[in-house]
């Protein structure tokens, strides 16, 4: 009897130790989202390191592959295939004989102040920051023991240039405040002398994934967003057993969030796909069943360009009507600042950052928490256009954020606008007007009144509204910039 006891208790002892998610699709696939994350909508994506140090590439192309588009001769994006740009620049600025590896030296962020980074970002109205912590050029912002030992020479910010933590430093100021601290990480690396052999295992294995564990024991990020997936399948980066890994073991199991770039066969919108969320780069918004993010920057560049000017910045008007249209169509915005090589976050990403917090300060309710509606949003008559076609018509590899202006205030002739998106929460219906009306009206098609009444989101004003056949008819009141502080985008409340 003592036996069988003793072996009912070794079996219980076994099935508690079981790992909640083990290593395949589907256990790790059904691990549910945290629910902070649907709710915040807001992120910041920060891309900076040492190619903030020439922080320049062609207009329309990504700063942060410097390096790449050098040593290849050849750039790519919204531009001419094949530039040689990049090359030309470097030679005629710094000479052949100074190498990149010679910025991780020059890379000396005198003016960071992570502090004020924090602040700005919890102004402007978002809940979560992700803070590049290694990008494809392999030098690590944190001090990475992997880094120098494998590289042969000092390529961290502890070792190299900067001389500081900065992952610990800003995670440090974030962590006191409201917003959650997250961190992305390159997979691979374009010329790291281990990923370039034939066989990646030593990379993955004494390389990338003691990093990977390093970021996630020391920093405890909320959120883990992983790139560069696309060189190899997820069998040769392990991402199945590291990800199983951190559901059930890491200090982060329960709260930690991950995108799903985890290996090239990994297809989001056909399968297999592994990770809590999909992840889409300046691509415009669709209906996803699953929860997204939409990443992209304030200009086309990620990483700091010096070669963008005004004209190549998205306007707070766009940046605005991005936010609403994502939000409306169930998604996330993780909307990309790129500080200089001195640690300084660009005056006009500032103020951009500092009109959506204005306008989240004010119309927070009808973003915050919400939930796709039925429709996302209500289009006019005329003929509607998508970001993909726009893209495939202009040959353009990434969609330029000013398209959201084509599809609501400045329409190509013949084309419909979106009047109105949506949100809800609970009972609650948010109409989200990019226009004020037409002659003082609004026409919400195919709804109910009810017993509902509406409201002005920013004043609590009670709006006159009536049914009209199958629509709702409101009456706007005198806009009065006195009362009314929104700029470019109005919230109705029913």
């Amino acid at each position: 009897m003592k036996l069988i006891l003793l072996a009912i208790i070794l079996l219980s002892t076994q099935t508690l130790k079981e790992p909640d998610h083990t290593t395949s699709y589907a256990s790790l696939d059904r691990r549910p989202i945290p629910g902070w994350f649907e709710d915040s909508k807001f992120g910041i994506f920060i891309h900076w390191g040492v190619y903030s140090v020439p922080g320049w590439s062609p207009k329309g192309s990504y700063a942060e592959w410097y390096q790449y588009w050098l040593r290849q001769k050849k750039t790519h994006g919204n531009i001419k295939t094949a530039s040689k740009e990049v090359y030309e620049y470097h030679t005629e600025k710094f000479g052949l004989n100074n190498d990149y590896y010679q910025f991780g030296n020059d890379f000396k962020p005198d003016k960071y102040r992570p502090e004020d980074w924090a602040k700005l970002i919890q102004n402007a109205g978002a809940k979560y920051v992700v803070l590049t912590s290694k990008h494809h050029d392999g030098f690590a912002l944190w001090p990475s023991a992997e880094s120098d030992r494998v590289w042969g020479f000092h390529w961290n910010s502890m070792s190299a240039g900067p001389k500081r933590d900065i992952v610990g430093e800003l995670s440090r100021e974030v962590n006191k405040t409201d917003v959650k601290f997250g961190i992305y990480y390159s997979m691979y690396e374009w010329y790291n002398p281990l990923y370039l052999k034939r066989d990646k295992s030593k990379y993955v294995d004494s390389y990338m994934l003691p990093q990977m564990r390093d970021l996630i024991n020391r920093y405890e990020p909320w959120i883990f967003w992983t790139d560069g997936q696309w060189d190899q399948p997820s069998r040769i980066w392990k991402s199945r057993p590291f990800i199983s890994w951190l559901y059930n073991e890491s200090p982060v199991s329960k709260k930690v969030v991950i995108n799903g770039r985890w290996g090239k066969e990994m297809k989001p919108m056909k399968g297999p796909f592994v990770g809590n969320f999909i992840s889409t780069e300046n691509d415009g918004v669709a209906l996803i069943s699953s929860p997204w993010e939409e990443c992209r920057g304030i200009g086309l560049s990620f990483g700091y360009n010096r070669n963008e000017d005004i004209k190549d910045y998205n306007t707070s008007q766009t940046l605005i009507l991005l936010l609403v249209d994502i939000i409306s169509h169930g998604g996330n915005l993780l909307l990309n600042i790129g500080p200089d090589e001195r640690g300084e976050i660009p005056p006009i990403m500032r103020d951009r950052l500092t009109d959506m917090g204005a306008w989240l300060k004010i119309n927070g309710e009808a973003i915050y928490g919400t939930r796709r509606w039925i429709e996302p949003v209500q289009w006019s008559d005329g003929r509607r256009t998508s970001g993909v076609a726009y893209k495939k018509k202009h040959k353009l590899a990434y969609l330029e954020g000013a398209f959201i202006l084509k599809q609501t205030v400045n329409p190509d002739p013949g084309d419909a606008v979106k009047e109105v998106f949506f949100t809800t929460k609970g009972e609650t219906i948010y109409a989200i007007l990019p226009t004020w009306g037409t002659n003082g009206k609004v026409i919400l098609k195919d709804m109910q009144l009810g017993g509902h009444r509406v409201t002005l989101l920013e004043t609590g004003t009670v709006l006159k509204a009536r049914q009209k056949g199958k629509d709702i008819e409101i009456t706007l009141p005198a806009f009065d910039p006195n009362k009314i502080k929104s700029k470019h985008a109005w919230v109705l409340k029913l």
